[in-house]
């Protein structure tokens, strides 16, 4: 309970920090949270950063980008845990703006996404690497927080450095 309130302090202090930044183009975001066995990655991307474009769809190719870009995010998870702690993912909730049921607002759209793992050996648990930048040719970073039994920490992951450890 103690680490849960400490990881809903920080990702507020860290949806506070991303919003007064504000947009970047080619910049994502991922808070990472570890609670007991449970690891909770939140990653935010520019819809730019995934097909190009920040608006609704105009042709059946931006409609496939889209499409793509959502399933990319889902299937199979863009993130691995060390394998050593045994974690599967108990559930993804993957947000693409003008997929299905979500939407944007304002000048800029962006994808949401949140994977829930549960690790079997949480104590093994020393990092998450992504293949986001694989798929994301026009994602160039992003930024990581994370906090857990460890304590608190952040990091950049970029193209030729994929992987947040800790």
């Amino acid at each position: 309970m103690k680490h849960l309130l400490l990881a809903a302090a920080l990702l507020a202090a860290a949806g506070t920090a991303q919003a007064a930044k504000g947009h970047a183009h080619g910049v994502g975001t991922l808070d990472v949270a570890i609670d007991g066995q449970e690891l909770t990655l939140s990653l935010e991307l520019p819809l730019d950063a995934a097909v190009g474009f920040e608006r609704a769809p105009k042709t059946p190719a931006e409609q496939a980008a889209l499409a793509d870009a959502a399933k990319r995010l889902q299937d199979p998870v863009p993130f691995a845990p060390t394998a050593a702690a045994g974690c599967t993912l108990a559930r993804a909730e993957v947000g693409v703006p003008f997929v299905g049921s979500a939407t944007a607002a304002g000048e800029h759209a962006d994808i949401a996404a949140t994977y829930v793992f549960r690790c079997a050996a949480p104590a093994a648990l020393k990092g998450v690497e992504t293949t986001l930048f694989k798929h994301f040719r026009r994602l160039y970073r992003i930024e990581a927080r994370r906090i857990g039994p460890a304590g608190q920490g952040s990091g950049r992951l970029t193209p030729k450095a994929p992987a947040l450890s800790w």
